[in-house]
């Protein structure tokens, strides 16, 4: 099925041009670093927000290869004349942008400056022309994103949704008992990378609360997605147990364990740039549509569920879900969104759904201390993004609609980005 893809690249992209291991590795070397630099940013950062300078950096180093290889359209302008070390370009470019974001220590406290200079040190690259390359491409970026990052904005909106039925409210609070405002609401006014704005594929509505669609998926999240009492198989768990993890990270995880199957630095960098643009994209229209909607979670749905004007619904004031609910609305699923898009490009971009990876997760049960099963390994880039529709049923956190109809929406958002951007150049 690998293979499959190379012959895809040939008669898709033209000749490839092989890059070293070297010029490859620095592509994942680096989103290791955004990624835990981004992970060691919670306060600035808040929730997912961090994707959207993954998505930044990953674009400035997609622009700093195509400065070199010319395969495939830039973001930003076309960088001319490029000479040196791809691999210092990359380096700095990933260096620039997130310093330039802001994000200036990875995880363990490490300066991202530090590990920058170590970098290049180590690969005798301090004087290397190719610098001047990720510079220009990371200023670049920088500028076309100006105000636009996944920093918290100082005089940043809050949301507190409403207490009217069906309407969200806070299901996170202070220590003293207050409520806590939805985490990171200023995602939804944050400018799209592709898109024209971030209603431009919203969803419809979803369910009404008088229906027998609203009555099926109230009951389905209450058996299979309680803590205590659920009608949740083994398998079943393990599943909600797995893609508990942060998807930003295992999206990025899974992404450099395929890249080891390609040997082309720049479809490497592509790889990256499109899947992480069309999950920020995906992110950004999530948050819209969860203020837009504003419809509540599980577990003050089926807490309220005697008062609901509903009566097929049972409430349970004691209800829990397997998993904390995070503290913003329902509809849509931002995990949703993210694999949905994420899923419909990797398709995308190997010209095939069908493609053998593995993927791993991180999270451990903060009450149970139950960890999943790993790894998991698919043969479809569809049958994950299933998975995840379900296993946020079974988390207890989503309605089916808010799942099935974010992954829906993510597939337009992907589809979209890989129509427009990053295209073969010739």
């Amino acid at each position: 099925m690998r293979s499959a893809y190379r012959r895809v690249g040939w008669l898709v992209c033209g000749l490839l041009v092989w890059a070293s291991p070297a010029a490859a590795d620095v592509v994942t070397d680096w989103n290791l670093i955004t990624t835990q630099a981004v992970a060691a940013a919670t306060v600035s950062r808040p929730g997912p927000a961090g994707l959207i300078d993954i998505a930044i950096v990953q674009l400035a180093v997609h622009d700093a290869m195509q400065a070199f290889q010319k395969r495939f359209d830039s973001y930003g302008a076309p960088i001319p004349s490029a000479s040196g070390s791809p691999v210092a370009a990359v380096a700095r470019a990933s260096r620039d942008v997130l310093i330039g974001v802001g994000l200036t220590t990875a995880q363990g406290g490490a300066s991202v400056d530090t590990l920058y200079m170590n970098y290049i040190a180590a690969r005798g690259l301090q004087n290397d022309p190719g610098l001047a390359v990720g510079q220009r491409a990371a200023a670049q970026l920088l500028a076309l994103r100006a105000n636009n990052t996944g920093q918290a904005p100082a005089n940043a909106e809050q949301f507190f949704g409403g207490t009217g039925t069906g309407e969200w409210r806070p299901t996170s609070f202070s220590a003293t008992g207050q409520p806590l405002p939805m985490v990171a609401a200023y995602i939804r006014d944050i400018q799209p990378f592709t898109l024209r704005d971030a209603s431009q594929f919203r969803q419809e509505p979803p369910p009404h609360l008088a229906s027998g669609k609203y009555v099926d998926e109230y009951n389905e999240v209450k058996a299979l997605g309680s803590l205590t009492g659920s009608s949740r198989r083994p398998s079943q768990t393990d599943m909600a147990l797995f893609f508990a993890d942060n998807a930003i990270q295992y999206w990025n995880r899974t992404m450099r364990s395929i890249a080891l199957d390609l040997r082309d630095s720049g479809d490497i960098a592509r790889m990256f740039a499109l899947v992480n643009v069309a999950m920020a994209d995906a992110l950004i229209v999530a948050w819209d549509s969860k203020v837009y909607f504003n419809f509540w979670r599980p577990i003050t749905a089926i807490r309220l569920g005697d008062s609901d004007g509903n009566d097929r619904t049972d409430g349970d004031p004691t209800w829990t879900p397997f998993i904390v609910t995070p503290n913003y609305p329902d509809y849509v699923s931002g995990a949703n969104s993210l694999s949905g898009s994420a899923t419909t490009m990797l398709a995308n971009f190997f010209g095939t759904d069908k493609y053998t990876f593995t993927m791993t997760s991180t999270f451990v049960h903060p009450t149970t201390g139950q960890t999943p099963q790993n790894p998991r390994v698919y043969s479809r880039f569809s049958d994950a993004a299933d998975d995840v529709v379900d296993a946020r049923i079974y988390e207890g956190i989503h309605f089916r609609s808010a799942d099935e109809d974010a992954r829906s929406g993510a597939k337009h958002i992907a589809n979209w980005a890989f129509a427009h951007f990053l295209r073969p150049s010739h």
